[in-house]
């Protein structure tokens, strides 16, 4: 296949003109999109149960009686486990089991400490009820389920809401067992921007959540912009995107996969290889079009690669990371011989494989490590989903007669001092001997 590959070397003078376009990105809908999507979640409030339905049947292709034909309880999705073949079963059980560890480091915990009459500290809860969307369709997303659905469980969410869209009824028992398997209380099978109105101001029947994470097509990520404030949201993502760093020494076959690891998503995801080996760029490049023709997704994983990826000479390892840095990947790979050696040089990425045989589709489904990760440069001053996305903290605070009157004597002098008075006086009538 004839596949063109944009190159750019990093000691051009127009280096970073050409860096900025690459991986320029616009994230927001159309004023069409928006339009509909307004609408939608207009209608959900006010109909509530019937527009899902009425929704469901119009844009999934459903023959739909009542809400009750989208409903699933816990026993539907262990039916849907028990379908699956044993091997498949355990892929998901030993998936969940991994990311379920790794996630259970990230628990916070309540603490407190006194000084002298003063209590102070943070009280650490989880939220009531969370809502998951999982893309369906054109794709099933199992690992989509346990990504979402886990950090929630083991933070102690008490109640977990899944949201999938099933086009023509047609059931993923795939998606359906990872629910079961991660512990979702309900799942709804609707999609779009129906479903985000749904889980954010609630229906008859599907209950009004704290918080919707997943990801989804433009329709859902402008809903949930749209109704973010009245519910809490991960974050808009982006097209997925993997950046590599390599020194030239692995196996050209193993990089380009990789590459096409990420291509294959979808055609506006962005796969680049930073070297500063130019022969090895060149390997590499010839890898791509030799096994290009064997991949199922072929012309996805071509469109891809011409529109948005690219081969980045740099004169050495260093500038390699600078690099890195201004783009702030997704993923990104540091397929080095000593990748810990550079680690303290890595501002800004999602998460980062190290080493020849880590391989970034790991993370996608079974490092342990969450792949919910920020898009479009977002690594900058955004983190990987996890359990922290659904604790709440609330500070404490607990005066003594004694420290009240101390300490108020400051909170009143500031209060005067910003011309709140009944801040100061709520404080003053608290002091002891007040002249």
């Amino acid at each position: 296949m004839s596949l063109d590959i944009q190159w750019l070397d990093a000691t051009a003078e127009d280096f970073s003109t050409r860096l900025n376009a690459l991986i320029a990105w616009e994230a927001v809908s159309d004023q069409q999109v928006l339009s509909t999507v307004q609408s939608i979640i207009s209608n959900v409030r006010q109909q509530g149960d019937q527009a899902l339905v009425d929704y469901t049947c119009r844009f999934d292709q459903r023959n739909l009686a009542s809400i009750a034909d989208i409903c699933l309880d816990s026993k539907a999705l262990h039916e849907a486990r028990q379908r699956l073949n044993a091997n498949d079963e355990q892929a998901l059980v030993a998936a969940a089991d991994r990311i379920r560890q790794y996630h259970e480091r990230q628990v916070q915990r309540s603490w407190q400490y006194e000084e002298e009459g003063v209590l102070l500290g943070q009280q650490v809860t989880p939220m009531a009820r969370v809502g998951i969307y999982v893309p369906g369709g054109k794709a099933a997303y199992p690992s989509s389920v346990l990504m979402n659905a886990i950090p929630a469980k083991v933070a102690g969410v008490k109640e977990i809401i899944m949201v999938v869209p099933m086009p023509k009824g047609v059931v993923n028992d795939w998606v359906l067992a990872a629910a079961a398997i991660a512990g979702v209380d309900k799942v709804f099978t609707i999609g779009g921007a129906q479903a985000i109105a749904a889980l954010a101001y609630g229906t008859e029947s599907v209950p009004k959540v704290d918080k919707i994470v997943g990801p989804g097509n433009i329709y859902v990520a402008t809903a949930k912009q749209l109704v973010f404030g009245q519910v809490g949201i991960d974050m808009i993502a982006g097209p997925s995107e993997i950046l590599v760093i390599c020194d030239g020494k692995t196996e050209p076959d193993w990089i380009a996969m990789d590459l096409f690891s990420q291509a294959e998503h979808d055609e506006d995801a962005q796969s680049i290889l930073i070297s500063p080996d130019r022969d090895f760029l060149h390997k590499v490049e010839a890898s791509i079009k030799r096994l290009l023709p064997t991949m199922e997704r072929k012309d996805l994983i071509a469109t891809s690669l011409a529109n948005r990826g690219a081969f980045i000479w740099t004169p050495d390892i260093d500038t390699a990371i600078a690099v890195s840095n201004e783009i702030a990947p997704e993923h990104l790979e540091l397929s080095v011989e000593d990748p810990h050696a550079l680690l303290p040089a890595i501002r800004h990425a999602g998460a980062i494989f190290m080493g020849r045989y880590t391989a970034e589709a790991l993370g996608d489904y079974c490092a342990g490590p969450n792949h919910v990760l920020p898009t479009s440069g977002t690594a900058r001053f955004s983190s990987p989903l996890g359990v922290y996305d659904f604790q709440k903290r609330s500070s404490l605070v607990c005066f003594s007669a004694e420290s009240a009157s101390e300490i108020g004597q400051i909170a009143s002098t500031l209060a005067r001092g910003e011309g709140l008075t009944a801040h100061a006086l709520s404080a003053e009538y608290r002091i002891v001997n007040k002249k």
